[in-house]
């Protein structure tokens, strides 16, 4: 069956309103296959989802993470005008925000013929692409997922995009964050993905001026196209 694969840009949209869409578009895709399982011949077309928003001012930590990577209370949340989840991803704890492009890609991975440990490195890949076309040299980070800057230098290494999924069925949901206006100030906040000793960074603070967002976000978007190899209807 040909994989087909819709776009949509939510633009800035509630954390737990965009979850909950996730949410229903997953179970779409998985009961879509379980529907398939049990009727070979008469298969329903799966519709895989690449969802891009921007978030108020949020904290979320992963299920295997740890609460106190939180460093403040719940008045200074208030006092910041943020909010905290709990959610059901992988990794830890982690900041979204105006001027970050967080990407969410709903993806039925046996279609693309991608175990979980390959999906991340694709995604890892489309960011680095990305931000080299505006001289960033990115990289990866031996024993942890995202995207990162200066690994080989002691006391340097930054990251510049976040990356934690949740894969059930091998359907994926939540996905990627990178930092391309964002006001880093938040991640004081926070032990981010439970690394103390590690910096983080965005395409601002690298080039010493704020990026064309929508630039950006059309740039990333093809190169996850073309590293995906998705078929995506205009």
């Amino acid at each position: 069956m040909a994989n087909t694969t819709v776009f949509e840009d939510l633009d800035l949209i509630d954390y737990k309103k965009a979850w909950d869409y996730q949410e229903e578009r997953f179970d779409e895709i998985v009961e879509t296959k379980l529907y398939n399982r049990e009727h070979s011949g008469g298969e329903k077309k799966i519709v895989n989802r690449l969802l891009f928003c921007e978030h108020p001012h949020v904290y979320t930590l992963g299920k295997s993470g740890k609460e106190n990577n939180l460093l403040i209370n719940d008045n200074f949340l208030k006092h910041i005008h943020a909010t905290f989840y709990k959610i059901n991803r992988g990794g830890d704890i982690t900041y979204h925000g105006p001027g970050q492009i967080v990407g969410y890609p709903i993806f039925d991975l046996e279609m693309l013929d991608l175990k979980v440990k390959s999906y991340i490195y694709k995604l890892e890949e489309a960011i680095i692409k990305t931000v080299a076309d505006y001289g960033i040299p990115a990289t990866r980070l031996e024993g942890a997922t995202g995207v990162w800057l200066d690994v080989d230098k002691p006391g340097k290494a930054r990251k510049i995009c976040a990356i934690g999924v949740k894969a059930s069925r091998y359907v994926s949901m939540h996905g990627f964050a990178l930092n391309v206006n964002t006001d880093l100030n938040y991640f004081n906040h926070i032990n981010p993905c439970g690394f103390v000793d590690k910096g983080v960074t965005s395409m601002q603070k690298e080039l010493g001026e704020v990026q064309d967002f929508n630039a950006v976000k059309s740039n990333l978007l093809q190169k996850i196209k073309e590293v995906f190899e998705l078929d995506m209807p205009a």
